[in-house]
Parts: C-alpha cells; sequence; structure tokens
C-alpha cells in the first residue's frame, strides 16, 4: 500500500485507483475542445471492443451513478405499454423494480433470497406468461457478492424475444464476458468499478439497431438515452450537457492500465487471487461466507458476524480503519453480514495485511 494514501477501500466501487489516474485530473478539459471530444470518442470504441469483437454495436456514456444509468436505460428503451420482468435477489435488483414504479413502468419481480441465485426455470415460466417486453436482471449482486446466471438467463429472454437488461455494474471488466455469450440488449455498467476509474458516468453497450428503436421514449430530458447518444454519434464524442471532464480523463488513463496489466483476463485472475486470499485468511480466524462458492463472485464477499455476542461492527470498522482498511457494512435482510471487496488497485499482499490487521484485533479482544 502506497504510504500516501490514508486507507485501501475495500469495497466494491468507489475503490482504491493508481495513483496515476488520480493525477491525471490535474489537467482541466474543455467540453467543446476537440481533444476532449476525442478522448471521449476512443472510451466509446473501447468500452465496445471490451464486450465484442462484432459489427454493429456502439456505446454511450451517461453523467452520475451507475444507478443513474440504469434508471436512464429503464426510461428510455422500455416502451409505454411495455413490461418488465425483474429478477429480485438482493438491494440492487429491488432498486431496478423501484424505478420502474417510479417511471410508471409496468413490472413484475421474480423474488428469491439474496443468498439464491436467480433461477432460470421460474424466469422461464414466467416469460412463457407472455406480455412482457423486456427481462432485467443484475449479474453481480454487490449486496452479498453473489453471481447470476447471465448466461441461461440471457438464452432464456432470447427463446421468449423479449430484450435483455444486464446490470453489470460491478462485473464488467473484472469478469470476463461478451455481450454476445450474455445475448444481452443493454449492458451497463460504470466508471468507478473493474474498469477502476473514479466516481462520475455510467455507460450502456448494446446493438446499435436496439438503441436505434427506442428514440421517442424517453421519460427524461436529462436520462434520454437515445438523445445523448445521437449527440455523441453526430457531434464527435460531445455531451449533451456538461460532462464530468475530470473523470472521463481518470478513465481513459484507467482503460490504458488495464490493458498494460493484461486485460480482462489478467484483471480476473488477481480479482480472484484476492478472493482466495481473502476467504483463506477470514477462514483461519473462523469467519464464514454467506454464499456459496459455486456462486461466489471474486468482486465482493459477504461474512457472518462471529457468534460472540460482544461482536461489533462499529467497533470492527473503526479498529480497520485507524489500520488503514476500509470495509463495507452488510445489507442482507436475514443475517447479520459485513462484506470486504477485492477489486481496485489492490494485491493479494495487501489482503494478507488486512487479515493480519483483523488478527491484531481480535488478539486485542474486540
Amino acid at each position: 500500500m502506497d504510504d500516501d494514501i490514508p486507507y485501501l477501500l475495500l469495497t466494491p466501487g468507489p475503490l482504491t485507483t493508481t495513483r496515476t489516474v488520480k493525477q491525471v485530473m490535474l489537467q482541466d478539459f474543455c467540453t467543446w475542445d476537440d481533444d476532449y471530444n476525442c478522448i471521449v470518442t476512443d472510451i466509446r470504441q473501447r468500452l465496445v471492443r471490451l464486450a465484442t469483437d462484432q459489427p454493429g454495436y456502439t456505446s454511450v456514456l451517461m453523467q452520475g451513478s451507475g444507478t443513474f444509468t440504469v434508471e436512464a436505460t429503464l426510461g428510455s428503451v422500455v416502451p409505454r405499454q411495455g413490461k418488465v420482468l425483474v429478477v429480485n435477489n438482493g438491494a440492487y435488483g429491488a432498486r431496478i423494480a423501484l424505478i420502474c414504479q417510479r417511471l410508471e413502468i409496468d413490472c413484475v419481480t421474480i423474488e428469491q433470497q439474496e443468498d439464491e441465485p436467480a433461477d432460470p426455470v421460474r424466469i422461464d415460466d414466467a416469460l412463457a406468461e407472455g406480455g412482457f417486453s423486456h427481462l432485467a436482471v443484475v449479474h453481480c449482486e454487490t449486496t452479498t457478492g453473489m453471481l447470476n446466471p447471465v448466461v441461461q438467463l440471457g438464452a432464456v429472454a432470447r427463446r421468449h424475444h423479449v430484450k435483455f437488461i444486464v446490470d453489470a455494474m460491478s462485473s464488467f471488466g473484472g469478469i470476463p464476458m461478451t455481450i454476445e455469450q450474455l445475448q444481452a440488449d443493454f449492458l451497463i455498467s460504470s466508471s468507478n468499478k473493474c474498469i477502476q476509474g473514479v466516481p462520475g458516468f455510467g455507460f450502456v453497450i448494446a446493438a446499435r439497431r436496439a438503441l436505434e428503436e427506442t428514440q421517442g421514449r424517453a421519460r427524461s430530458l436529462s436520462l434520454d438515452l437515445f438523445d445523448q447518444w445521437r449527440e455523441m454519434e453526430e457531434h464527435g464524442g460531445k455531451w449533451r450537457f456538461t460532462s464530468p471532464t475530470h473523470v472521463v480523463r481518470a478513465f481513459a488513463q484507467a482503460l490504458d492500465e488495464l490493458d498494460e496489466e493484461g486485460g480482462v483476463a489478467a484483471r480476473h485472475q488477481r480479482y480472484c487471487d484476492n478472493h482466495r486470499t481473502l476467504v483463506a485468511g477470514m477462514r483461519s480466524l473462523g469467519y464464514e461466507t454467506l454464499v456459496a462458492p459455486e456462486n461466489q463472485s471474486p468482486i465482493i464477499t459477504s461474512f457472518l458476524y462471529p457468534a460472540d455476542n460482544r461482536f461489533s461492527f462499529d467497533e470492527l470498522y473503526q479498529a480497520l480503519k485507524a489500520r488503514r482498511f476500509v470495509i463495507y457494512p452488510g445489507k442482507v435482510s436475514h443475517a447479520d453480514t459485513f462484506r470486504i471487496g477485492t477489486i481496485g488497485n489492490v494485491y493479494p499482499e495487501d489482503i494478507r495485511s488486512l487479515v493480519d490487521s483483523l488478527r491484531e484485533v481480535v488478539d486485542c479482544n474486540l
């Protein structure tokens, strides 16, 4: 860990970034400048190449957090008469359903336990009843760190001729995937996750034809995905409204560093190494994981509270923060958990240092 970093963010994003990603934000950019807009265009092209090597795909960037981009997608691609089937097995699936409700989009939820992956059979049965235009699912539910079986769900969606919306917020760039494997029509992520940029915008990768079909559907001016895409297409990377220029430049640097690391496969391997080191270390201290290993992502891991009634997450959090590690509280409704992320500019030696620090805390009878 760099000595000038006050603490390491062991979270699912925002996350610890490299010094070089931070440094490029020291330069200011004009949103109308050709050099800046060329950076935007290059980012859009590189994102598409990360998702597919096939022609006919495009990408669009949207200001705000990842949730802004999820809302932009739902509010822009689902027609007024459309109906969405939403997989709800975590806080972010629930958020998709809430967005639909706020936007008055007809939706039905498939409810499952937060540590239970989506069931393709249940979803197949629900879509067979007819009337749905879209299926929406979160790939990596950071509520728990669980992975949903998006490849199988994409096949189900295709069989029923519904559009497939995949929230890949916490997985794209960190878990190998192609848009063809997922059979996704709209793939959503953001700048501050596995590509290891900083917060400020999200993005959507989609088939050009699917995006063109959405013209005029948007329920919002600012979050009109089609109009944002058309502006970027027709004006060489220009955003409709003020763009997060520093964030964009940092993201371009983060993409360079992803390439230097060896691409998504190499980054995924590092994240897996981080996760294995974490789980082994935590189990040596008596902590157990919530999610079954076959459903667990290398992104973030939920750990059950120990049986000791003296355990306090707040005390643990403060003790680890004092030792320069920041972890996450739990979000699971049926169990007491806390979470530790393993993405960002984090390596197995950092995870071993975390476990050593936690051992110190335990030895102090926290």
